[in-house]
């Protein structure tokens, strides 16, 4: 097994070639400090999605929706990924690309980009707004979980109840130290973080590890902090959701779902 990155100020990964990536200890997660938190991960996904994506268009198309199925878990070592076309198109383009280790998948993201136009006239949006950054107080994550990833992310929150909350957060590692990554996929890279900032029951008492998450954006995040108006639900045979609404400092941006299995 490969040692993770000890650096403090190190990334969350780097790149050995194009398919293999190094995990630093800064995506140690919260269910078990063995293993990764998944929400870099996804981060890294959404990152070789665009960048594929880039490389066979000169024009590209936006990141509208991602969907992550979360196979299993990954330890902290080095990770295997890979990318294909499922539907190609000028305008509209099927993507997916696959994370996994020793030969076994582990999150698999699949993702829809659409041509751009101008509709600057029809610009809204229906949904409430965010109480604004400065309103609410600091937070730290560390209080409730375990691991160092929940540790690189700032995090100012208001809790109206357990699973009803908003808050305002943003890492303070970069996903990869040398390249650059897109807004979209540094914001994907924190917003499984959602489902346990407002837990409806104790975590000590309860497991409720996401199987999913699906984001749909109809604009790229514009501001360095970001927005969750987030609410979480349980139903009654071990089954429950957690739903955000994103926003940058602008206003909203899109929406994210995780479905959750309840394990007591």
């Amino acid at each position: 097994m490969t040692a993770p990155d000890r650096t403090p100020t190190s990334a969350y990964f780097g790149r050995d070639d194009a398919g293999r990536f190094r995990p630093s200890s800064a995506v140690q997660g919260a269910w078990n400090t063995n293993e990764q938190h998944v929400a870099p991960a996804l981060g890294l996904l959404a990152h070789l999605l665009e960048t594929d994506h880039r490389s066979r268009h000169a024009e590209p198309l936006a990141l509208a929706r991602v969907s992550f199925d979360i196979l299993g878990t990954l330890d902290i070592d080095t990770v295997d990924a890979s990318t294909r076309v499922i539907r190609p198109g000028r305008t509209i383009e099927l993507t997916e690309a696959t994370l996994g280790q020793n030969s076994r998948a582990a999150v698999i993201a699949r993702a829809w980009f659409l041509g751009a136009s101008d509709t600057t006239a029809i610009t809204g949006s229906a949904l409430p707004p965010m109480p604004p950054r400065e309103d609410l107080q600091a937070w730290e994550a560390s209080a409730v979980w375990p691991g160092e990833f929940v540790t690189t992310v700032d995090v100012r929150r208001r809790e109206a109840q357990a699973g009803r909350a908003w808050f305002w957060m943003r890492p303070r590692l970069p996903l990869l130290p040398d390249e650059p990554v897109s807004a979209t996929a540094r914001l994907l890279g924190l917003v499984d973080i959602a489902n346990g900032i407002s837990p409806r029951v104790d975590p000590s008492l309860l497991a409720f590890p996401n199987v999913d998450l699906t984001a749909h954006l109809f604009r790229a995040p514009d501001t360095e902090w970001v927005g969750f108006d987030t609410t979480v639900a349980y139903g009654p045979h071990g089954i429950g959701l957690t739903q955000t609404v994103l926003h940058d400092e602008h206003g909203p941006i899109g929406t994210v779902q995780q479905t959750l299995t309840l394990r007591a």
